[in-house]
């Protein structure tokens, strides 16, 4: 008999046969994907819609569909010459479809959308105003900063110019002969002092009560009035007259 000959595996029925590996498995995943999507779409037909479901596509229905003379509204709108179709009127420039519904399906009371949207606006201005004061506080700080550094460099630049001229004070003092200075602090302090009396203490806490700018001042008013001497111009001048026609002036900012 043909049927229990053995197959020809030369044949073209043998050869045609897709046998790459994984193949079966790829197929079966088709197959539960496709009965799962069938089962998906009986179950959507065979489930029962709720109420509100059921509402809404009754609303749509007849919201979709055109009035007829059964509506008593309608028929007296025809009755006093009104055509389907035709804008309300006597000139005809009314409207020609009804005002839309607003359908409310929420259970929140009136009003309450206007509400949530105030609140959600004044959230949001309330963010701005932070924002802001933060960037404002930011801003200050950065200023602040900026002033202490600025004040930090005059003070240095200060207590610099209060060094030279204590050392310039010093050495033209000398020059005339002066072996004391009129204030201690006109000169220089030693680098190092074994012992130091209690009058120097003393000096040296009255002296520290005077802050650097002051000390500045009196120190190159002295020097300018008994030395004819400006440490911004680093020259001596032979007089008052002298000093005073050709020196800008008796401070930092006069000579910048």
């Amino acid at each position: 008999m043909e049927g229990d000959e053995e197959e020809d595996y030369m044949s073209d029925l043998f050869i045609k046969q897709d046998v790459r590996p994984g193949l079966p498995m790829v197929r079966r995943m088709k197959e539960a994907i496709q009965k799962e999507e069938k089962q998906k779409e009986a179950n959507e037909k065979n489930r029962q819609k709720s109420i509100k479901e059921e509402e809404k596509e009754r609303r749509d229905l007849v919201l979709k569909s055109a009035l007829g003379n059964e509506n008593k509204g309608f028929a007296l709108l025809q009755k006093m010459g009104y055509k389907s179709g035709q804008a309300l009127g006597k000139t005809g420039e009314g409207i020609v479809e009804p005002i839309p519904l607003n359908i409310k399906t929420g259970r929140s009371g009136l009003g309450h959308e206007e509400l949530k949207k105030r609140k959600a606006e004044e959230k949001l201005e309330n963010y701005r105003k932070k924002v802001h004061m933060r960037k404002q506080a930011n801003e200050q700080a950065a200023d602040q900063f900026r002033l202490r550094f600025k004040n930090k460099q005059e003070e240095r630049k200060m207590e610099g110019d209060l060094r030279r001229s204590q050392r310039a004070c010093q050495q033209l003092d000398i020059q005339k002969d002066i072996d004391v200075p009129k204030e201690p602090w006109y000169w220089l302090e030693p680098e190092e002092e074994d012992e130091k009396d209690e009058n120097d203490k003393e000096d040296e806490c009255t002296s520290s009560d005077i802050s650097v700018p002051e000390k500045l001042h009196l120190l190159t008013a002295y020097l300018r009035e008994h030395h004819f001497y400006c440490i911004w111009c680093g020259t001596t001048y032979e007089d008052s007259e002298d000093l005073s026609s050709n020196c800008p002036g008796d401070s930092a900012a006069d000579h910048d």
